[in-house]
């Protein structure tokens, strides 16, 4: 079993190697189709991992690696929208134009009353400038089905941002912050229900407190320590270069009306924000931790709306 799994963590860096660089323009377009930075990472995560297996069935590499990823996205988020709409068993309703916005993405932000492959024709082709014959390949269509479809769509109304979840419990944040500022790994794991999980996003998935807390592996207790590069793995040292090896601190801000927790580090010139981390809860537990570490993207889009420093980690951590 062990030499299977290391043949494929090998496979899947060599991915990398070749796909990885096409990640800022996946997240965008991902961006733009899902209207929300959390859901734009998770399908990054999940066009990546789809794009992994199914170029192993592949005969011959793709030709045009970027349409073919866009592809593969396109594909995913349509489906997802597809199996929800015959979930709720209706069309959703179209959303109604939103008051003129300060925010500097509401010229960019997509129309609500677009079927999806719309949604996505139009940001292939008037955001990433995509031919009509590579929008087509993107859409696993024809070139007339993107003309109709740029036709249909440009004409329509601009769509608000999606619609916040519900947020965690700020009660349960602040205790959270309070013991990951003191050190006290015990009052941390003592938040977690007994079935949470714990996510470094797209990187490892952690179930149940004793995973959390694991002194070698687990990511509560690999937080309380200063970022590293060894062996093992880590944050490559060229992002680390005015890095000051000490442990976070972390604070609560309120990003779009949702609570979410950043992680300050010391730099030679102050403190920067090298991860943020989004909670779900229930009561006074925490039933899930997702902290976005390795999400250089994600990172960069919240801390520019907040108008604070960030740095990035990259997206890799061997």
């Amino acid at each position: 079993m062990s030499e299977l799994s290391d043949a494929v963590k090998a496979s899947w860096h060599r991915f990398l190697d070749v796909y990885e660089p096409l990640r800022p323009e996946l997240y965008r377009y991902c961006r733009y189709l899902t209207r929300s930075a959390w859901d734009a990472e998770d399908l990054v995560q999940d066009t990546m991992a789809r794009a992994f297996v199914t170029l192993g069935c592949l005969y011959r590499e793709p030709p045009n690696p970027r349409a073919w990823m866009f592809r593969v996205a396109s594909n995913l988020w349509i489906d997802g929208t597809r199996r929800k709409r015959e979930v709720t068993g209706r069309e959703v309703e179209p959303a109604a134009p939103p008051a003129p916005a300060v925010d500097r993405e509401a010229a960019g932000t997509l129309i609500s009353a677009l079927s999806p492959q719309e949604r996505a024709a139009v940001v292939l082709k008037d955001v990433f400038d995509l031919s009509l014959d590579e929008a087509a390949e993107a859409l696993s269509t024809t070139v007339g089905a993107v003309k109709s479809a740029l036709h249909r769509g440009r004409g329509k109304l601009v769509a608000p941002e999606a619609p916040a979840p519900h947020p965690p419990a700020r009660a349960v944040l602040d205790a959270f912050c309070d013991a990951f500022n003191a050190r006290d790994l015990d009052r941390l794991v003592a938040l977690l229900l007994d079935t949470a999980t714990v996510e470094i996003v797209g990187v490892v998935t952690e179930y149940g407190p004793d995973a959390a807390r694991d002194p070698d592996t687990g990511s509560l207790a690999g937080f309380l320590r200063p970022i590293t590069h060894d062996e093992r793995g880590g944050v490559d040292p060229s992002h680390l270069e005015d890095y000051l090896p000490s442990i976070a601190r972390v604070e609560v801000r309120v990003h779009r009306d949702e609570p979410v927790l950043l992680y300050w580090y010391a730099h030679r010139d102050g403190e920067a924000v090298r991860a943020v981390a989004r909670f779900e809860t229930d009561g006074d537990r925490v039933v899930r931790v997702r902290n976005y570490f390795f999400t250089p993207d994600v990172i960069a889009e919240v801390c520019r709306e907040l108008d604070v420093d960030h740095r990035s980690n990259g997206y890799r951590y061997w």
